[in-house]
């Protein structure tokens, strides 16, 4: 059964996913490409923890979330296995973007990754909805 702590978590999760999302757009149309790539991935991560927040799961690693990301909503097959594709690849060109020494994220990467951050964020709220409909359902 999920709480009602864990459902307004989860929702508080998903609207910072959605600011991030902002952000990055924000930032693209700004030429900070490297930034908008960055504040991408923060939207993927923390969509995949509202969904986590809903199960009263959470990790303070990175990679932490993805493995329980997966576990639980890949694997569990409540997420295309794309998800999983897309969480993975957007913490490989956020690291690369923060830290590669002469790494120069270009304006369609910047706009690939926002663009897979978008759907990811999209579907992780459909089914955050859909889980919490569910759950009223159920119990109603």
């Amino acid at each position: 059964m999920i709480e009602q702590h864990q459902i307004g978590l989860a929702r508080y999760r998903m609207s910072k996913a959605k600011e991030k999302i902002r952000a990055a757009e924000i930032l693209l149309e700004s030429s900070a490409f490297e930034d908008s790539v960055s504040r991408s991935y923060y939207a993927i991560l923390m969509a995949a923890r509202a969904l986590l927040a809903l199960k009263g799961l959470d990790s303070r690693k990175h990679s932490g979330v993805i493995s329980l990301f997966n576990r639980h909503f890949v694997k569990e097959g409540l997420m295309d296995r794309t998800a999983s594709r897309i969480i993975q690849d957007a913490k490989g060109e956020r690291e690369e973007a923060d830290y590669g020494d002469y790494k120069v994220v270009t304006e369609d990467e910047a706009m690939n990754q926002l663009a897979k951050a978008k759907e990811f964020v999209k579907e992780a709220e459909d089914l955050l909805e859909n889980l919490i409909k569910a759950q009223g359902e159920e119990y109603s």
